[in-house]
């Protein structure tokens, strides 16, 4: 130990270098797997905090994440209606993107159905207003008192929330349930001026219309006609079972509607992770893997290097007695030295650098031990190129 210290202070500098560009290689494979543990929060984020027993979509399709669901606005009428559920609620998600201020800003639109007082604020307050007022996660740098135009309406941020990402990243903006469906639903006004003339020419080709001019008055009216486009839609219906029901039965009930989907809570968070997360976890896993591999064959070629400037003195210690455990011991340690004092390194300047992440980076203790683990290993394997040239060099070339 003293001797592999003494090396090390002798060349610190070359040490130091080597160390910190370890430490950053390792700062990305620790960041790569908080970016998964973040990916897998964000997609189930909504899922768990929603309290839903079951989540009703549109029929053959699996739900408002994975692809669009629509279904009619009286849905959640017809399941509430059916025994055995609490209470059934609206749900509504879709992205948007506007540019705001010089930047382009992605939101992910979610409809509340009560005030949001459950949303993790930081700043601001809940919903007072059942229109025009929104709450903002901070990634999407909305400061309090922003008034941004969505739909035909502008909205003011009235509060900040923390840590709420949709799936895809983007920041997640939540308003009342009607103003989702006003912005999800927003038609240009030339487009249902269109579908209503296309209406009169619809009815004239009819053999029994009638294209009177009281007839294309009744077609045009704003409060007579039937509606210019289709009714609203939302994405999916989230139900609560009511105590002491059995959820399967409930769940066979819903399922036996003709023009739905219906799964568990369970069901949609495997939904989620099986789809969306598992691409993701299999690129990010091959990421890590080429990263140690990386970080391995640097350490070896350092150790090498630091091996054959050290070969005169390894020499010298041999032609002195000293058993070959004693190089194996000094080479060894500096491996184990590098590698822990870059893992340590990389914990310090991730806890700076992963906050400004564009994704959520979140570090679990088991993958940092398992991680540390894996370092220590990659340090032993890497000393071992050090340790066949410490083992061959004959104590002779000290005459050279």
């Amino acid at each position: 130990m003293n001797l592999a210290l003494k090396d090390i202070r002798f060349k610190f500098g070359r040490f130091l270098l080597t160390t910190f560009g370890i430490s950053l290689l390792l700062m990305v494979v620790m960041g790569m797997g908080g970016i998964y543990r973040g990916l897998i929060q964000e997609a189930t984020l909504i899922i768990d905090r929603a309290g839903a027993d079951i989540w009703v979509v549109q029929k053959q399709t699996k739900g408002p994440f994975a692809e669009v669901s629509s279904l009619p606005r009286n849905m959640e009428y017809r399941i509430a209606a059916i025994e055995g559920v609490e209470s059934a609620c609206a749900f509504i998600s879709h992205t948007v993107q506007r540019d705001f201020q010089g930047r382009v800003i992605r939101m992910t639109i979610q409809g509340l159905p009560d005030d949001g007082q459950w949303l993790p604020l930081l700043k601001g307050r809940p919903l007072r207003e059942s229109h025009f007022e929104m709450l903002a996660d901070k990634s999407a740098q909305l400061p309090l008192g922003t008034r941004i135009r969505l739909g035909k309406d502008t909205y003011e941020v009235v509060g900040i929330t923390g840590q709420m990402n949709a799936p895809s990243g983007d920041a997640m903006v939540f308003v009342s349930l009607d103003d989702a469906l006003s912005i999800r639903n927003d038609i240009p006004a030339e487009g249902i001026r269109s579908e209503r003339e296309a209406r009169v020419r619809r009815f004239d080709a009819m053999p029994y219309g009638s294209t009177s001019a009281e007839h294309v008055e009744i077609l045009r009216s704003a409060s007579k006609r039937p509606a210019a486009l289709p009714g609203r839609r939302i994405s999916a219906v989230l139900v609560k079972v009511r105590e002491g029901w059995n959820k399967e039965e409930v769940l066979r009930r819903i399922r036996e509607l003709p023009d739905v989907s219906a799964y568990t809570a369970d069901e949609q968070r495997q939904i989620m992770l099986g789809g969306f997360v598992a691409r993701s976890r299999r690129q990010i896993r091959l990421f890590r893997t080429i990263l140690l591999i990386v970080s391995t064959v640097v350490m070896t070629l350092v150790l090498f290097m630091l091996t054959m400037d050290k070969v005169h003195d390894i020499a010298m210690l041999k032609l002195l007695g000293a058993r070959n455990g004693v190089m194996i011991e000094m080479i060894l340690t500096q491996a184990l030295l590098i590698g822990c004092i870059a893992f340590g390194v990389a914990r310090f300047l991730g806890q700076w650098a992963y906050p400004h992440f564009p994704r959520r980076v979140v570090l679990v203790a088991a993958d940092l031990w398992l991680l540390f683990g894996i370092v220590v290993g990659v340090s032993i394997l890497a000393s071992v190129a050090g340790v066949v040239k410490a083992m061959l060099t004959d104590a002779g070339e000290v005459l050279s």
